[in-house]
């Protein structure tokens, strides 16, 4: 395994920067997954695309060529481009998720504590909770009021925002906090964030909290009852920027996955023509949860997409779902952890991932006896070498981390239930689900190589 830097012309040198710069821009602006799947859209309209929605029960006659995309609540989106073979002759898949760790606010917030005005939050997925104090953080989400209104917010990204922040007990008065273990050094209910401290004129009580949510009310129109019925995520404040003095990473918050997620959505663009197999490039989300839910993988929203498709193709029959599911094939586009010399004790080098080396092939995750993973098998890995080989991609093989010292889940156990081939296949990430996390643009670009290669596989 060489490093990839090391085969690149000026011309694949530029292509690397641009395609950062794109990462970049996105990582910033999108920090939700509905901020996410929005863009996504947006995208792929501009393309072509078009809703699965509107052309359901209407005579409408699908071709090869055709270009459809369905999203469910805002939070989940699927695209595919119809191919030559029939669709039952399987499809080639690509599935990243776009939830992050982060922080949720809870459905009553609000509370005020020593003339100090606070939300309360519940956070999401697996997180060192002490990496989230003491840095900017920023408001994203969804306000829905009771006559289904939708209200969005964004607050701490422009440079003009009022950011917010999580404290953390001063280092003079931390002796014995700093006895605790690292996973109790924060506590949960801890994670609240600090809103305000000027007290509403005339007010008696609560005089903070009563300003918060006066300023609340006059910039969205909202009421503190409406946050029973919101999605306000908490995320760290700032755009994704380059990292090293060679400018060869990236560091910003989200990568895992939404760095699998861009790579995928992009290679969809890259194909020429008609592919003969057709094409697929599926972003879901609450993964990091355990893919449960209506929007996550677990739910049927992707089957039922698929079976209308094929309905569209007059093929409308549970047969054709099943054998369209069986034969098709799927990379798990899912992050991996990359070698990090700073933390040896936790990896076996034979079997890692390093930085500027490619796109990362996981035979299998989970844990402790590979509990929870899918296990690829050898034809389809060997399947997926060739692909690699031919288009001169830069990939490597890794696990996650020494046997015992931990492990993660992904995914690809769940397309293994409708039969068809799944591997997981992704960028490698130092500082996995921290607030800011780090990639190596080379990486990234071998992974954009990849996933259009292997749409491109007949």
């Amino acid at each position: 395994m060489k490093n990839a830097w090391n085969k690149y012309t000026e011309e694949d040198l530029a292509q690397v920067t641009e395609l950062g710069d794109r990462y970049k821009s996105f990582l910033s602006d999108c920090k939700t997954e509905r901020e996410c799947a929005s863009f996504f859209i947006g995208k792929a309209e501009e393309k072509g695309y078009l809703n699965l929605e509107d052309l359901m029960d209407t005579d409408y006659s699908l071709k090869p060529g055709d270009k459809i995309y369905a999203a469910y609540m805002g939070k989940t989106v699927v695209f595919f481009e119809v191919g030559k073979k029939p669709i039952t002759d399987g499809m080639n898949i690509l599935c990243a998720h776009i939830d992050s760790p982060r922080m949720d606010l809870k459905q009553v917030p609000f509370y005020e504590d020593s003339e100090l005005a606070y939300m309360d939050t519940h956070y999401y997925g697996g997180i060192k909770k002490y990496q989230w104090v003491t840095i900017p953080l920023a408001l994203h989400g969804v306000v829905v009021k009771k006559n289904g209104s939708v209200i969005s917010v964004n607050i701490g990204e422009n440079e003009q925002d009022p950011v917010v922040y999580i404290s953390d007990l001063l280092i003079h008065l931390s002796g014995k906090q700093m006895e605790k273990n690292a996973s109790s050094l924060i506590e949960g209910e801890q994670l609240d964030v600090l809103v305000g401290s000027i007290p509403l004129a005339d007010q008696e009580k609560d005089a903070v909290k009563a300003n918060i949510l006066k300023i609340i009310k006059e910039k969205y129109d909202v009421e503190e009852d409406d946050f029973l019925s919101a999605e306000i995520e908490v995320v760290p404040a700032g755009k994704a920027r380059d990292c090293g003095l060679d400018r060869s990473m990236i560091t910003g918050y989200g990568h895992d996955d939404r760095v699998c997620a861009y790579s995928s959505f992009e290679a969809m663009f890259e194909l020429d023509g008609i592919p003969e197999k057709t094409t697929c490039c599926f972003l879901v989300d609450k993964e990091e949860i355990g893919s449960v839910g209506a929007t996550g993988m677990e739910s049927k929203f992707f089957e039922n997409a698929v079976a209308e498709l094929l309905a569209l193709a007059g093929m409308d029959s549970g047969l054709a779902l099943r054998r369209t599911m069986a034969r098709s094939r799927m990379l798990s586009s899912d992050v991996s952890a990359a070698y990090d010399p700073a933390f040896p004790d936790v990896f076996e080098k034979k079997n890692t991932c390093f930085f500027g080396r490619g796109i990362v092939i996981n035979k299998y995750t989970g844990a402790h006896g590979k509990a929870g993973s899918n296990d690829a098998n050898a034809e389809y890995l060997a399947r997926i070498r060739r692909i690699f080989d031919e288009n001169q991609v830069s990939f490597q093989t890794s696990e996650v981390g020494k046997v015992d010292a931990g492990g993660a889940g992904t995914i690809a156990y769940f397309a293994a239930l409708f039969g068809m081939e799944v591997v997981d296949s992704g960028v490698p990430v130092l500082s996995m689900h921290a607030p800011w996390e780090v990639i190596s643009k080379a990486d990234l670009y071998e992974a954009k190589k990849g996933y259009v290669a292997f749409l491109k596989d007949a």
